[in-house]
Parts: structure tokens; C-alpha cells; sequence
């Protein structure tokens, strides 16, 4: 089930997160992390996001590493014959990862550490989950957009 997380939908209300002009991240979470909108924060753990992130080759997880991908070319347009807001921006590529399964990936705005780090939303629709073999790992986003808001 891909959704909001709760604050992260009152941020983008009242401007701390800009979706246009953040840098916005996206990280692959392996099965141990369920989906809870009022998560706030990338943390570490089990059962957090932090602490169920792939890990491996072609995938180095945690904060400020190379495992976590810039979602490039955001931009929020209107949609008005859907009467919706959508974001979108452009695919995210691993190349050779094999890191085990992703089961969902999680776009969040990466502050200064994974305590800070605000999640925005999580993604587990597209061809999750997708066992990684050493090959690449593409995730094709959505034509209607990455997110909305109705």
C-alpha cells in the first residue's frame, strides 16, 4: 500500500518541504519495514526504515552513502481533469546491485543525519518487490506522477 506519511503531508502544507526545490532521495526498504503514515523520520532500528534498508553490492545503505538515489527533474503540476496535484520527476537507477529484496522504496528529504532525515512517502507499487540479482534495478515511475494529492 504506497502512501504519505503524516507529517511529511503537513510539511509540504506549510512550506518545510518543497517538492520542486528540495533534494529529495529515494531508499529501498527490504520486507521487515511495514508502512506506518505516522512514521516520521528515517531513524535506524529494526522495524524502522534505517534499519530495514537494502544492503550490499551496488547498494551501500545509510545516511549521505550511495545506495540512496537524488530523485532528479521534480516538478508539482496540476491535474486538473483528475482534480490532483502530482509530482513527478525522473526514473532512479541502481546499476549491478544485488542487495537483496526490495520491497518497497521510501522518497524522503535527507537533512543531516537519519534522525532528521523527514519521510515523505512510500512506494511499494511497480514492480516491487524486486529480488536483486547483480543486474540493474530501475524504477520506472508512474505516468500519472510519483505522488498526488487529491
Amino acid at each position: 500500500m504506497s502512501g504519505w506519511f503524516n507529517q511529511a503531508k503537513k510539511d509540504v502544507m506549510d512550506g518545510t518541504i518543497n517538492l520542486d526545490t528540495d533534494t529529495l532521495k529515494v531508499m529501498l526498504v527490504d520486507s521487515g519495514y511495514t508502512f506506518n503514515p505516522d512514521d516520521d523520520f528515517v531513524s535506524s532500528g529494526a522495524g524502522t526504515p534505517g534499519g530495514e534498508e537494502l544492503s550490499g553490492t551496488g547498494y551501500v545503505a545509510g545516511f549521505g552513502n550511495s545506495g540512496r538515489k537524488t530523485l532528479a527533474n521534480t516538478v508539482a503540476t496540476a491535474d486538473d481533469a483528475n482534480n490532483r496535484g502530482e509530482l513527478d520527476g525522473d526514473d532512479v537507477v541502481w546499476t549491478a546491485i544485488n542487495a537483496g529484496t526490495a520491497s518497497a522504496a521510501i522518497i524522503l528529504k535527507e537533512v543531516t543525519n537519519d534522525a532528521a532525515s523527514r519521510l515523505i512517502a512510500y512506494v511499494d507499487t511497480g514492480g516491487f518487490p524486486f529480488v536483486t540479482n547483480g543486474g540493474d534495478f530501475t524504477i520506472q515511475w508512474n505516468a500519472e506522477g510519483i505522488l498526488q494529492i487529491t
